[in-house]
């Protein structure tokens, strides 16, 4: 970002004192890395987890910043000339630092944030595909990338640090985006990421006890305020009014409200749900009401897949997007790692979903089983140097709601691959389920395949989007797409070979 700017402009938004020095200093760049300083910028002391940015301000001095923003007593050299801007929350000041430095993108555009334990990835997607169908230009920023036109860049947190946000904003008005559709995490509202500009849209799919750990949230009502942020910092709140803590996440709102589900209360209604089966296919079929009325028809799985296009309608619909645009676009809608069906067979339905842990897996065999498959077939493995209770778990779950789990390997780091195979083992032990242990992923994945029967469902978990295989510190190429296309061709070669 090349510029000149006040300090005093860049802190449009923030309630400060100048205890040093002139508030109208020019500043050149803005950073709270103490590795990015450069002269004349401002220096935002955060203090995080492992690290204090206060304790950088005399390297800051050194290094010449031109100002520093600090929330406590900082040490400096008595000759040190610098201006020094004291606020009550450094990171709530960096994000309004931030949207003012980039010039306030996130007032051209249209923007939409999604928060919810579940259902804020497909969300989004569903939303981008939608509204680029209709015509609009659409930025997404998520779990998995951001995209900026047919720039992907991949993701590092759900929501990004202030700086960064402020700077996919600035990317996406300038590559002519009208629309920002981005997952809220309740990390980045704690964080206060999100802060510095107003979203058009907030929307809240479903909430339940999750990302409760140390350096994350002290328990449910810390991680429920924080999503309940949103609704004070949007113009129009979007609200699943199914989940039973809908009412507690919106107290204190100060946006409109709208709400949609399957219940009789909601503004924009979900009925008639039907689950869908055929040939290597599965979908769901159902009638929404009230603020729209239409038939839709879509090849994802699932209630929860209901819910997540409930939502995406329930957004889109405040875009004018018609009806029939809508239907069309949910026809062929799809969300790389989530759900997502891979043709492999008439025979059977075989498909790649990014659950990882025992409450996503569980949500998913539980979803897949009522489609009443003749075996519901459950391939995965977890990552190495992490919690052994989630291998323990994974393993139970599996067992309990498979009728035949592949063990094998996920991301296994710098553990060996075997020995996290072992401890799934000990989870699945404590269940009947029937199970294979075969290491290597992809003769796993040629396992599964070469041994599908007519009706299964067969699932492989935990990958999902990700397209690498992490081992000793080294990322491998690894797409399970990719992997089942070239599985497939295997097979077919040796079909051929044996006819002649």
């Amino acid at each position: 970002m090349k510029g000149i700017y006040r300090c005093r402009d860049l802190l449009k938004g923030v309630a400060y004192e100048c205890i040093k020095g002139n508030a109208d200093v020019e500043i050149s760049a803005v950073a709270s890395d103490s590795r990015k300083i450069v002269e004349g910028c401002v220096f935002v002391c955060i203090q995080g987890i492992n690290f204090d940015g206060h304790t950088a301000a005399a390297e800051a001095v050194q290094k010449g910043a031109a100002a520093l923003v600090v929330s406590h007593e900082v040490t400096l050299p008595k000759e040190a000339e610098i201006t020094i801007i004291k606020v009550a929350d450094t990171r709530y000041a960096m994000a309004f630092i931030s949207a003012n430095y980039f010039g306030n993108p996130a007032e051209s555009m249209k923007i939409i944030g999604v928060t919810g334990t579940k259902g804020k990835t497909t969300t989004a997607y569903f939303v981008k595909y939608i509204l680029e169908k209709a015509g609009y230009k659409v930025g997404l920023i998520g779990t998995i990338e951001i995209i900026i036109g047919e720039k992907v860049i991949p993701s590092s947190h759900t929501t990004p640090e202030a700086y960064d946000l402020q700077q996919y904003f600035k990317q996406m008005k300038d590559a002519g985006c009208q629309v920002v559709v981005m997952e809220a995490s309740s990390q980045g509202f704690k964080m206060h990421r999100t802060q510095g500009f107003i979203f058009d849209y907030g929307i809240f799919t479903n909430i339940e006890p999750d990302h409760i750990a140390p350096g994350e949230h002290a328990d449910f009502a810390e991680y429920l305020s924080c999503k309940a942020m949103l609704f004070r910092q949007c113009k129009v709140g979007i609200i699943n009014s199914d989940d039973k803590h809908w009412q507690q996440v919106t107290a204190g709102h100060t946006c409109s409200l709208e709400t949609y589900g399957f219940e009789e209360r909601a503004d924009l209604r979900g009925s008639d749900l039907k689950l869908v089966t055929g040939a290597g296919y599965l979908g769901i079929d159902f009638k929404v009401s009230g603020l729209m009325n239409l038939e839709i028809e879509t090849d994802i799985p699932g209630k929860f897949s209901a819910y997540n296009v409930l939502t995406a309608i329930a957004i889109c619909r405040h875009f004018g997007v018609g009806e029939q645009d809508i239907k069309n676009a949910l026809l062929r809608a799809k969300v790389k790692g989530r759900i997502e069906m891979v043709k492999a067979s008439d025979d059977f339905t075989l498909m790649i979903d990014y659950a990882h842990n025992a409450m996503a897996l569980e949500s998913l065999l539980t979803t897949l089983r009522e489609y009443q498959p003749h075996r519901l077939v459950c391939l995965f493995g977890c990552g190495g140097n992490r919690s052994k209770l989630r291998r323990y778990e994974m393993g139970e779950v599996s067992g309990k709601l498979a009728d035949f789990t592949i063990i094998t390997s996920d991301n296994p780091r710098f553990e060996e691959p075997q020995d996290i195979i072992e401890d799934i083992k000990i989870g699945i032990g404590k269940t009947e389920g029937k199970y294979i242990e075969i290491c290597d992923r992809r003769e796993a994945i040629k396992y599964a395949i070469t041994h599908g029967e007519k009706g299964d469902i067969i699932v492989l978990a935990g990958k999902g989007h990700e397209d690498y295989q992490e081992i000793k510190g080294e990322k491998y190429p690894m797409d399970e797409r990719v992997m089942i296309q070239e599985i497939l061709e295997e097979l077919a070669l040796d079909r051929r070979q044996k006819k002649q």
